[in-house]
């Protein structure tokens, strides 16, 4: 997502620098790992302070997904420093989160989205979450996006795919839920066609024991620029999307001209239009979930119109050109620090 960020930002006619290659990011909460990376932190803006302070200086400073894991230990104080607007991109805020030593990271977000200019926010989960601690905050909406550049429409069949990766937690739940849906639908005609890879192969193959091998097909990892071809060869995109953010990758079926059977959780409904370009299902309703892609599987025509709704709602409406449109529109309500 960042890197698409950037090319929306260019697009949109501004010139986008990376200026740091700090890494804040930390898997278990330490005051040790933090405390260092703040002495980092402090090195860094002495660095980029003497680089602008004969002039150059940047416009505005944009920080992305600054979270409780990888806060922005930069950004806060650089804006301030050059008097420059302070933007955050998808930051992210939960208050279950204030545990142990990340109650301490939390702060430092929260301390960044009141101070910012702007908070940039993909998801009115998200958008709720920071309000939640900054009423007073300033915030405007960009919607999910991709590139749209690669992906053509394949024909109307009902082949079912799936993108994801491999790996525990809510990827190993959706694996698990797709099986047992699949397993309710075995007097239907259905293949399954599976890119993805990671930690949880063995765990995620192990999810569909129960189905005939023979239906499954096991791609492992593709490249990105293998990706539309793939999706074009498909018919129905099947991921029920457990705790997804959003998931850039119904978009991408979508622009393939391909309608999505997922549920209707998290941010999911923020990239898929219930009985326009897919059907959303309670969550966890393994019931209904199976019955939505036996739907489906069952109506062509409606496959087909869902599938045509689905790619003409990414191409108009989030592709690089629309989003580059919006930025251009919202930027500009940034103020300096």
């Amino acid at each position: 997502m960042a890197r698409l960020l950037i090319k929306a930002l260019e697009r949109a006619g501004n010139e986008v620098s990376v200026v740091s290659e700090l890494r804040s990011f930390a898997t278990k909460s330490g005051p040790e790992h933090y405390a260092a990376i703040a002495h980092q932190a402090d090195m860094e803006i002495s660095r980029l302070t003497a680089r602008w302070e004969k002039g150059g200086k940047p416009d505005l400073w944009l920080s992305y997904h600054p979270y409780y894991k990888a806060p922005d230990f930069i950004g806060p104080s650089m804006a301030k420093v050059l008097a420059i607007p302070y933007v955050t991109v998808e930051a992210s805020y939960s208050a279950r989160r204030n545990v142990d030593a990340w109650s301490d990271t939390q702060v430092l977000v929260a301390d960044a989205v009141k101070s910012a200019s702007l908070n940039i926010c993909f998801t009115r989960r998200d958008r709720d979450g920071l309000a939640s601690i900054a009423p007073d905050a300033r915030f405007a909406m960009l919607s999910p996006f991709i590139d749209t550049t690669a992906f053509i429409a394949g024909p109307n069949s009902p082949r079912l795919v799936v993108v994801a990766m491999m790996r525990p937690g809510d990827k190993l739940a959706s694996y698990g839920m797709l099986a047992r849906a699949l397993e309710r639908l075995d007097d239907r005609s259905w293949t399954l066609s599976v890119v993805g890879d990671g930690p949880c192969r063995a765990e995620a193959i192990e999810e569909f024991a129960g189905l005939p091998a023979e239906r499954i097909e096991w791609l492992g990892k593709k490249e990105p620029d293998e990706i539309p071809g793939f999706l074009a060869g498909g018919g129905i995109y099947v991921w029920p999307g457990c705790g997804e953010a959003y998931g850039l990758a119904y978009l991408e079926a979508q622009a393939a001209g391909l309608p999505v059977v997922a549920q209707d959780t998290a941010g999911v409904p923020e990239v898929v239009r219930d009985g326009e370009t897919g059907i959303l299902t309670a969550p966890g309703n393994i019931d209904a979930y199976a019955s939505a892609v036996a739907r489906l599987l069952t109506d062509r025509g409606e496959r087909q119109a869902m599938g045509d709704a689905a790619r003409r709602f990414v191409l108009e409406e989030r592709s690089l050109d629309a989003a580059a449109s919006r930025l251009d529109g919202i930027l500009p309500m940034a103020p300096p620090q």
